[in-house]
């Protein structure tokens, strides 16, 4: 195992990986409860067979991660596509669940295909830079207001559309006080802050009786059945431009979310040779592999997590760091009891903290070129205002060949972006 992952040549060793694998799962281990709260929340998915989904996929994955691409890197269930799943595709297209799964499947095996081949890198150099960053801004803003929306922090309201709930709530004030525990543990440097500061929150709901307390904390695994496999029977109806343009969502952030973590956590790891990533081609199979597989057990998209960096600050050089926190992610599958409370407003507070962390995306964007500004300002703000992760990629796509033919940088647009231009306008006309 040692010479297999280059213990020596990277100047680690087997403790250090172990504390680097161990701090990774404690930065990312919130996916657990926050994903199948997400995935529930009105779309009739079976709680927990889609917590033993989110664990087992998370598993797989960075297992796949570390001993194919020998990467720090894990990966799990991404925040944002299963926003995108639940709130836009299965609660505001209206189309199943089982459907919205084949069409992860779907993305995946696409996504498999395009890292199998040399088109990948087609793709990557079609979308401009300015969109790529827009898109990631935008679902941080996104996956924030629905963090709002589920603390009761943000309510509706007929004459403004939206407004501040009543925080003097007793769930809305332990949402609020999840939110100040998490920025400050994170803010002082707690690895794991957002993971912690769940479990703080949970045991302030229980010890002031907003949140009851959980039966018991280990047991049997709970059932798979009602999620595994499901995404096969139901391909036969992912045949619409709806579900086209779905597809595609789903594959673009994976793929680019995917490529901007890896490259962010392998240069922080020093694992960039000559300005570029050895074994690319190989983890973007492993992620694309775990998509596919995710999709089969039962969850919306697996993708990279940049919380890997907090296991590469910790030492971590070699894909042991995965295998640790992959071996952690099945242990997680006997926890699935303390899902009864990471309650909304447990995991609230989780959602609006990943949320500022995407936003951050918004400095490298050249807001002084309106050409550039235009897309990227609608394609952040049409999200939450949309409520529609799609939408706003949508017009984002439309808008930057608009701008660009309006500059004079016509022949700055790839023809991939033009083919998009024209989907994203059927959508938009024909969909929406």
């Amino acid at each position: 195992m040692k010479k297999y992952f280059e213990f020596d040549k990277l100047g680690t060793n087997y403790r250090t990986e172990t504390m680097a694998g161990i701090t990774t799962f404690l930065a990312m281990a919130y996916i657990l409860f926050v994903n199948p709260n997400i995935l529930a929340d009105g779309t009739g998915m079976d709680r927990d067979a889609v917590y033993v989904a989110t664990a087992l996929s998370a598993a797989v994955g960075t297992l796949i991660m570390a001993f194919l691409a020998k990467y720090p890197v894990a990966l799990a269930p991404g925040m944002g596509l299963n926003a995108f799943f639940a709130y836009t595709v299965v609660i505001g297209y209206g189309i199943p669940w089982e459907t919205a799964l084949a069409g992860v499947l779907v993305s995946g095996i696409i996504f498999l295909i395009l890292s199998l081949s040399g088109l990948r890198e087609k793709v990557i150099n079609a979308i401009p830079p300015v969109l790529k960053l827009a898109v990631g801004a935008g679902i941080g803003l996104f996956i924030a207001f629905v963090g709002f929306q589920n603390a009761k922090i943000i309510v509706a309201d007929p004459a403004t559309l939206v407004a501040l709930g009543d925080i003097t709530s007793g769930t809305t004030l332990l949402a609020i006080f999840g939110v100040v525990v998490t920025v400050i543990l994170i803010g002082v440097g707690v690895r794991g802050g957002v993971f912690y500061g769940m479990i703080i929150t949970a045991v302030a709901g229980v010890i002031f009786g907003l949140i009851d307390m959980p039966r018991q904390i280990v047991s049997s695994v709970p059932d798979l059945s009602p999620t595994f496999g499901v995404a096969f029977q139901h391909l036969n109806e992912i045949f619409t431009i709806e579900m086209l343009i779905v597809i595609i969502t789903f594959l673009f952030v994976d793929f680019f979310d995917t490529a901007g973590t890896l490259v962010a956590v392998t240069t922080k790891a020093g694992l960039i040779k000559d300005n570029k990533l050895p074994r690319a081609g190989k983890a973007l199979l492993a992620d694309s592999s775990a998509t596919v597989v995710g999709a089969t057990l039962g969850t919306s998209t697996t993708t990279a997590f940049v919380e890997s960096a907090t296991g590469v600050a910790a030492g971590g050089r070699s894909g042991f760091t995965s295998v640790v926190t992959g071996l952690l992610f099945v242990l997680a599958i006997f926890f699935s009891p303390l899902l009864s409370v990471i309650t909304n407003e447990v995991t609230a507070p989780a959602l609006i903290i990943v949320g500022i962390m995407m936003v951050s995306a918004l400095k490298d964007i050249p807001w002084d070129k309106f050409e550039y500004a235009v897309p990227a300002f609608l394609t952040v703000i049409i999200m939450p205002l949309g409520y529609s992760i799609a939408t706003g990629i949508a017009v984002g796509f439309i808008f930057y060949p608009i701008m660009m033919v309006a500059k004079g940088k016509a022949k700055e647009v790839n023809p991939i972006m033009w083919g998009l231009f024209v989907i994203f306008i059927l959508f938009l006309g024909f969909v929406q």
